[in-house]
């Protein structure tokens, strides 16, 4: 025993002379790197004139690297902020800023979007700001006309929305319109292919989870290609997305999300199964009655477009079928709880059948519709 005793009596200075070493403040950033990121928390305070307009909040950077050159760095920072009176939660960002050194001191040079990450609207030139009773439009080389009238759209689909889904929600859209399809698919982070006819998409997370408001973003070419009605119903179905997100999740079918989607848009309208379900009803009358309600497949983009207008038109019919039997308060209950219980376990408890029955009860009334 004593001669380890010793031994640890000779080692025990040594690893406490390391672990204060280990354990002791960072070393600190040379001059040239806190002057760099003083410099980016200085310009933060002061957005870029581009943004004027937009009611920012909580706009900050936080810098995780710099890389210096010379008299030039560049700055990679998660940028923070919300949209006053409409995010619940910060939006995040990645960014890489380019600063400069002139007259001794550092001076920002450009802001954009860091290498794999997606670009914020104004990433695609100033931006225009409508604010609507619900709504505040965003957008980037459109007119103002334009946007007004894209917000009056929106006015009427909240609270039309908010009469389909009791649900609570914030009542409110955020609609960003960028200047070309292109643009729209930059911002998305996807091919063009993919939004070609469609009038316009939202984004958000799923969840209950606290996060920044959906934003719905709207392809000018598409929005330009629809008449009066059709973009009634796209920007209500598209703000049911926003109302309904925080009871959506990976569990909710496709079918029911974008079906009670347009059953909200089409709720309250007098048009009929055969106006707004045109592609289904050609394919019954062909004796083509759907095996199945629409698969998550049969929503994707990009291929068949007869076969996807009889997804969107099959699942708004299978939510129109729900509230017509049971209720619109089923169909309501059914939602939620496809969103937090297995799919049998919700529609049990929603309708009091198994899926099969409601499978049959759809398949049904597509024939009953479409003789």
């Amino acid at each position: 025993m004593p001669p380890v005793r010793r031994s640890l009596v000779r080692v025990l200075p040594l690893l406490l002379s390391a672990l204060l070493a280990g354990c002791g403040a960072p070393a600190p950033r040379d001059t040239a790197e806190r002057e760099v990121r003083e410099a980016v928390a200085a310009w933060a305070r002061t957005p870029p004139a581009q943004l004027a307009g937009i009611p920012l909040e909580d706009w900050a950077y936080e810098v995780s690297a710099v890389r210096r050159s010379g008299g030039a760095a560049t700055v990679r920072a998660e940028l923070r902020y919300r949209l006053g009176g409409h995010d619940a939660a910060a939006a995040v960002s990645a960014r890489e800023v380019s600063l400069a050194r002139e007259d001794g001191r550092w001076r920002v040079t450009g802001d954009r979007a860091a290498p794999g990450a997606l670009p914020q609207l104004w990433d695609q030139g100033p931006v225009t700001v409508v604010r609507g009773t619900h709504s505040l439009v965003l957008g980037a080389g459109r007119d103002p006309a334009t946007l007004s009238a894209i917000a009056a759209e929106a006015d009427r689909a909240v609270p039309a929305v908010s009469a389909a889904w009791p649900g609570p929600w914030a009542g409110r859209a955020v609609v960003l319109v960028p200047g070309s399809l292109e643009r729209m698919a930059q911002l998305l982070g996807r091919p063009v292919a993919e939004y070609k006819g469609m009038g316009a998409v939202t984004t958000g997370r799923v969840g209950a989870a606290p996060a920044p408001a959906d934003r719905v973003v709207v392809n000018p070419e598409g929005w330009a290609e629809l008449s009066q009605e059709g973009r009634r119903v796209i920007l209500a179905h598209e703000v049911t997305h926003v109302a309904t997100r925080a009871a959506t999740t990976a569990t909710t079918p496709l079918w029911l999300s974008e079906g009670f989607a347009d059953w909200a848009a089409y709720r309250g309208t007098p048009a009929t199964p055969e106006q707004a379900a045109p592609a289904l009803a050609r394919a019954v009358r062909r004796g083509e009655v759907p095996g199945e309600l629409p698969r998550a497949q049969d929503f994707a983009f990009g291929g068949d477009p007869e076969a996807l207008a009889r997804a969107y038109e099959g699942a708004w019919l299978a939510c129109r079928t729900v509230a017509g039997r049971w209720g619109e308060a089923a169909l309501v209950d059914l939602y939620g709880r496809a969103g937090r219980e297995p799919w049998p376990v919700a529609v049990r408890g929603a309708l009091g059948i198994d899926p099969q029955e409601l499978t049959k009860d759809w398949q049904e009334t597509l024939r009953e519709q479409f003789r």
